[in-house]
């Protein structure tokens, strides 16, 4: 499949995507079917690598490998996976994280997280999806898992022409499932839960969260299962009110919070977080640490100004129930929202309360999460930790 004259420089440098707008998009091109495998070449003829293909989306090709001749396998997305494991293994000392992160993995459209010896994944691409069949080859190759889960509803798949589903293709699932993380064991939902189950992202955030803790009176609003607040408490925190709509998310937080001996000092609740925030603020409620890390905002760049006004919202009225000296950490998972955007939101979010402080941390995902160098939009999570004054 051959690029547009001209148009071969980006892919050549080393992006890892080619847009419709720069294939020569022909007649033959256009009859592939979703997902087929490429030889990507420049409108001369040399070979640009081997990709998946799908003729309907914007970002048309996204390569596999920069050698042409290389033959996609089983073998290939073992080495893939192989490479992604033994960078896990020297940053995590016990087998939960996030394996594969897509295309800084060189694995485009998958998305793995690893719970022990079950394996949850995501094949967010129509070319990810043909190369399901080999890719458990691979997990058998590598990990010898006993479950897989495949996850295939995120909004992504749409954009590709593909079907939500939920499988379990290997093994099953009886019920929620434990994993480790900062000392804690926590529960995720495999089937049921956001995502993949579990956010893994934030583990370093809520490392930093759980050595301001003690002695702390802790507010973690919109908790899903109870990462923040269960590890807050373990890190001494006094008293923790963990806030969240999901009832089945506040029940496996609940099972953590017992899990871990700190059911006394956590007092999870359902119920409206800016409702609950107007409450508290009200009565005159105040909290040494305040969690602020709410499911996106922006969920496609139509939303952004909505968005940014609901992050600066949600941190005027976090800040405002801050105890002076306290602690506010706001997070974001849009990535239609620049770092810049966020701390521009926050930091008017926080004027608008009447506060001052300072920024003690800033922070993404944590590096099982890793970013391709030609992707910077791929670094999705922002967080920043402040002190209040």
């Amino acid at each position: 499949m051959a690029l547009q004259p001209g148009r071969h420089k980006r892919a050549e440098g080393g992006h890892p995507w080619v847009y419709s707008n720069e294939i020569q998009m022909n007649e033959a091109a256009k009859a592939l079917p979703a997902g087929s495998l490429v030889t990507l070449r420049a409108a001369g003829g040399q070979p640009l690598g081997v990709a998946t293909f799908n003729p309907h989306t914007l970002v048309s090709a996204r390569f596999l490998d920069r050698h042409w001749d290389c033959k996609i396998d089983a073998d290939f997305l073992a080495s893939r996976l192989e490479a992604a494991l033994a960078i896990r293994g020297r940053l995590y000392p016990e087998p939960y994280y996030r394996l594969i992160h897509a295309e800084a993995d060189g694995l485009p459209g998958l998305v793995v997280d690893r719970f022990g010896d079950t394996l949850v994944c995501q094949l967010n691409t129509a070319g990810m999806m043909g190369l399901e069949g080999a890719l458990i080859q691979a997990f058998d190759i590598v990990l010898h898992p006993q479950a897989i889960v495949f996850r295939n509803d995120s909004p992504a798949r749409g954009m590709e022409g593909l079907e939500p589903e939920t499988r379990v293709v290997r093994g099953a699932l009886d019920g929620p499932i434990e994993l480790l993380e900062n000392g804690a064991v926590l529960f995720a939902d495999l089937a049921g839960g956001q995502k993949t189950g579990w956010f893994y992202d934030q583990r370093d955030n809520r490392r930093f969260i759980k050595d301001l803790a003690q002695g702390a009176r802790v507010l973690d609003l919109y908790c899903f299962a109870g990462g923040f607040a269960v590890e807050a408490a373990l890190g001494g925190a006094r008293e923790v009110l963990a806030i969240d709509r999901s009832e089945a998310a506040l029940a496996l937080a609940s099972k953590a919070a017992e899990r871990n001996g700190v059911a006394d000092r956590c007092r999870f609740l359902r119920a409206d977080v800016f409702d609950e925030l107007q409450r508290l603020a009200s009565q005159g409620e105040r909290f040494d640490i305040v969690i602020a890390d709410p499911p996106a905002f922006i969920k496609s760049r139509k939303d952004l100004g909505p968005g940014l006004r609901g992050y600066r919202k949600l941190a005027r009225m976090s800040a405002a129930v801050v105890a002076k000296g306290g602690y506010l950490l706001a997070a974001s998972c849009s990535h239609n929202a620049s770092p810049e955007d966020f701390a521009e939101a926050v930091r008017r979010g926080v004027q608008d309360a009447g506060r001052t402080g300072r920024i003690l941390r800033q922070a993404g995902a944590a590096p099982d999460h890793p970013v391709h160098p030609f992707l910077p939009e791929s670094a999705y999570l922002k967080a920043e930790v402040l002190a209040l004054d």
